[in-house]
């Protein structure tokens, strides 16, 4: 037995279209640990190109926009009689069709698409499987190191309600499970997603100068602690948010950022 314990475990994985996202790493992760994956895809597209990069795995098409799909797949998963050892939620969406706007300039159309499927698919979706969950399994989402940045956009206040929506998830699934939810806060990382996001590359480049060790922060390390999480070895934590940004939320007043201000004309 390894010291992660995956061998043999089944995990139910969200988010995977492409091979720069968090999902993808940690999936291949778990996988080369032993684990067994199953995902869920928004589109038939999407499936393909899951396939292409987990071959003979199972894959749901699932929208978590429609309530009766979520419901459908809960079903789906007790016919299939899968049992989770864990669940990977890492899913986000933004309208950011018309650029970063002020955020009292929010439009209550895009907040609540935002919120739905980036904060409250992971309620839902919780809700739906919980029968196909193991006792003790572990849920974990993917949320930022600091929902204060300006050019995040209204999804930094959405993504503070998804810190406090692990906290109360766990809270809900202790009256009658050990079901464990908690979140990887990532720093800025290089993936599409965040590609889309306008202006993101001057974030990208400035928090980069701000981490310790002024290296960027990899998919990979923040996919290691998404696995850890999701493993046994982590089974003392519970209602967390581990910050996975390389320092950067210490070292605000970095003294070469510092000067480098300091000096410039």
């Amino acid at each position: 037995m390894s010291f992660l314990n995956l061998e043999d475990k089944t995990f139910l994985i969200t988010g995977v279209a492409n091979k720069k996202s968090v999902a993808y790493f940690s999936a291949k992760t778990l996988e080369e640990n032993g684990a067994d994956l199953i995902f869920t895809v928004q589109n038939d597209e999407i499936k393909e190109k899951v396939l292409k990069l987990f071959p003979n795995k199972k894959i749901y098409i699932l929208d978590v926009e429609n309530t009766k799909e979520i419901e459908s797949f809960g079903k789906q998963l007790e016919d299939d009689k899968i049992k989770l050892n864990g669940f990977l939620h890492s899913i986000a969406f933004a309208n950011y069709s018309e650029g970063i706007k002020p955020f009292h300039e929010t439009k209550l159309q895009d907040f609540l698409q935002a919120s739905n499927i980036s904060c409250f698919s992971l309620v839902s979706l919780s809700n739906a499987i919980k029968n196909a969950l193991e006792a003790d399994a572990s849920v974990v989402t993917i949320s930022i190191s600091s929902t204060k940045a300006t050019n995040y956009g209204y999804m930094g206040p959405i993504k503070a309600s998804l810190d406090a929506t692990v906290l109360f998830l766990a809270k809900s699934f202790s009256s009658d499970t050990k079901v464990r939810f908690n979140a990887v806060c990532a720093g800025p990382l290089k993936t599409s997603a965040s590609a889309g996001i306008p202006g993101y590359i001057d974030n990208y480049l400035y928090a980069e100068q701000l981490t310790m060790r002024h290296q960027a922060l990899d998919t990979q390390e923040v996919a290691n602690s998404v696995v850890f999480l999701l493993s046994p070895a982590s089974s003392g934590v519970n209602a967390s948010g581990m910050v996975v940004d390389a320092g950067m939320s210490s070292n605000y007043f970095d003294e070469s950022v510092v000067q480098a201000f300091a000096k410039r004309d």
